[in-house]
């Protein structure tokens, strides 16, 4: 079963408050930085579950000059000569 929105952020509340040791009249500050990690998380890579969601790997793009591409230079033969 999955759990909604609100559930994830009264269940994330309710942690809060136990770890800092059930003090009386910070629900409301406990239920915000709940809500803001909820948000953070779904802005992330990570799912809900805190699970981290494989993303592609992205690939350069080639080097931009004054806004266009220009081919790599080619490599230069190695010489047998010594100095």
């Amino acid at each position: 079963m999955t759990e909604t929105h609100e559930e994830w952020i009264k269940k994330r509340a309710y942690a809060l408050w136990e770890e800092e040791g059930r003090p009386p009249g910070r629900d409301f500050l406990h239920w915000e930085q709940a809500r803001a990690e909820r948000e953070a998380l779904e802005g992330s890579a990570a799912s809900v579950d805190g699970k981290e969601v494989k993303t592609r790997k992205r690939t350069a793009a080639p080097p931009k000059a004054n806004g266009v591409m220009k081919a790599a230079a080619p490599k230069k033969a190695a010489s047998g000569k010594s100095a």
